[in-house]
């Protein structure tokens, strides 16, 4: 699962969708951005978390010491520090809640996150448990969950960390395979030890520290989008995950465990698709645009069945702890339900990116 979000040529053409598609030919939106690209933009604004901005909106460095323009034929063009430019936000969009149109636009995002919740909990909680959870199993999943509060606020404060000091930006200009094979190795390894080490061992949490460092690496150029952008993307992510995870806690037990099978079979696919730019040809235009579909609706809906049964998977291990068959590891619960986060909110960053760049242009 951790191969799943996609590759940094996905990640690419989703940035130039999102406010960029004017400026830079269509045969760049196939591969990662190399700094020539960046060299020839002009007159955008670059993004908040960059350092060396200017007044119009173009850098005037590459942070401390860093040469601060590009030799782009006979001229010369301002190269934006460390981040990669995004449009500003249209003049009549609403920024604060007392703007005109803000509050409409809070009450549609929160009416969303409600109506998934209700749709969750009609569609799939119609059969809830006899009783009251035992307060094992309740203690259980709660630390589950606490483990994954400071797993996810590890990785977004490292990937916060890592772009102001330029990584996304060679990330992005590095070769996809080269990123794609550490990445892997690195959050493989983290997350082998994280999952197998005793638990409280120092070996464990550093293991754990580890993977979380490996997905905020991967995950920092999602920083080049706008704040806003990403703060929706979270905000839905959460309503997702919240409403499903409260399914899978009041449903009965062993419900879902079911679905591990079909699961696995759809992520597969997924997992195939989110690979499928890095290895087709750019004139395989129809195929690519397929293949990111599956890639970002399918893998939405797959990951949010992930939710759903990693869950009831909790609770199970939960069972089989009380009685001494397993050992109660909460942590190694919470990086299955981690990996099911990012995915979420990788692909509502995407489809979100999407819908914006086409709202613009009609």
């Amino acid at each position: 699962m951790t191969a799943l979000r996609p590759s940094m040529a996905a990640l690419s053409r989703s940035m130039l969708r999102s406010g960029m598609s004017k400026q830079v030919p269509r045969a760049s939106t196939i591969l990662p951005l190399r700094p020539p690209v960046l060299g020839q933009l002009r007159g955008v604004r670059t993004s908040p978390f960059g350092r060396g901005n200017n007044n119009n909106g173009s850098s005037s460095g590459l942070g401390a010491g860093g040469s601060g323009s590009q030799a782009v034929g006979a001229q010369t063009a301002p190269v934006p520090s460390f981040s990669f430019p995004h449009e500003a936000p249209s003049a009549d969009a609403p920024r604060s809640f007392s703007a005109p149109g803000g509050w409409t636009r809070a009450l549609t995002s929160l009416g969303i996150i409600g109506g998934t919740a209700l749709a969750a909990n009609a569609f799939l909680n119609r059969e809830t448990r006899d009783g009251p959870m035992d307060a094992f199993s309740r203690e259980y999943l709660n630390s589950t969950f606490k483990y994954l509060a400071g797993g996810l606020t590890m990785t977004a404060g490292a990937a916060v960390a890592l772009h102001r000091i330029g990584f996304s930006y060679r990330l992005m200009s590095a070769n996809p395979w080269l990123v794609l094979g550490l990445g892997l190795a690195t959050s493989i390894g983290g997350m082998i030890g994280a999952q197998t080490l005793e638990p409280g061992s120092p070996g464990k949490l550093l293991s754990w520290a580890v993977f979380n460092a490996s997905q905020a690496a991967v995950l920092s150029p999602l920083l080049f989008f706008s704040p806003a952008l990403l703060a929706r993307a979270g905000l839905y992510t959460a309503g997702i995950v919240g409403s499903i995870c409260y399914v899978g806690a009041t449903a009965k037990d062993g419900q879902y465990l079911w679905m591990g099978g079909p699961l696995l079979a759809g992520v597969t696919v997924v997992a195939l698709s989110s690979l499928a730019p890095m290895i087709l040809p750019a004139t395989a235009f129809r195929t690519l645009v397929a293949t990111e579909a599956i890639s970002l609706y399918g893998g939405l809906a797959v990951f949010s069945g992930f939710v759903l049964w990693d869950t009831q998977k909790i609770l199970a291990h939960a069972k089989a702890a009380q009685a001494g068959y397993v050992r109660a590891d909460p942590l190694r619960e919470s990086i299955g339900l981690e990996l099911d986060v990012i995915n979420i909110f990788v692909r509502m960053v995407q489809i979100l990116a999407m819908q914006q760049n086409g709202g613009k242009k009609k």
